[in-house]
């Protein structure tokens, strides 16, 4: 415990062993990424257009915990580079929504490999049932925060 017994204990930290195993992922997953040229936000968009064609910016903003600025840079450098297409007009309102080229398809194959073998490597000596029950711990983590913010 800190001095003064106020503080947080981080040795027992629910909250910041979650935020220690996030960061760890997170430059696993970079790293693996890097030499294919995408980041884990690039790999993040590519992931969710071909999961839902058509997400406008803010969607894939929210959905790769991004403002919606940097998405719309992102979408405009994989538009220039042919990773992705969106039209040249908004078809309701004013979202443009943003869909795979075959030359997204196939930079989000090569990604999945390597992302998956992070993964795979973050889940190495666990059982089906601890990776099943921690799945079911975080996600009811995250809907008990979410149901706080409503």
């Amino acid at each position: 415990m800190s001095q003064g017994g106020a503080g947080i204990d981080l040795e027992t930290s629910l909250g910041y062993l979650l935020k220690e195993a996030s960061s760890a992922l997170r430059a696993a997953m970079e790293a693996a990424l890097r030499p294919l040229g995408l980041t884990v936000t690039q790999y993040s968009c590519l992931e969710l257009l071909a999961q839902r064609p058509g997400l406008s910016n803010s969607q894939l903003a929210r959905g790769t915990f991004v403002t919606r600025q940097s998405m719309n840079v992102l979408l405009q450098a994989f538009e220039r580079d042919g990773y992705v297409t969106r039209p040249s007009e908004a078809p309701v309102g004013k979202a443009l929504p943003a869909r795979l080229t075959p030359r997204g398809r196939r930079s989000l194959e090569k990604a999945t490999v390597v992302v998956r073998s992070v993964e795979l490597r973050m889940l190495n000596g666990l059982t089906q049932d601890d990776q099943s029950h921690a799945f079911r711990l975080l996600r009811s983590m995250v809907r008990s925060l979410r149901a706080e913010n409503v």
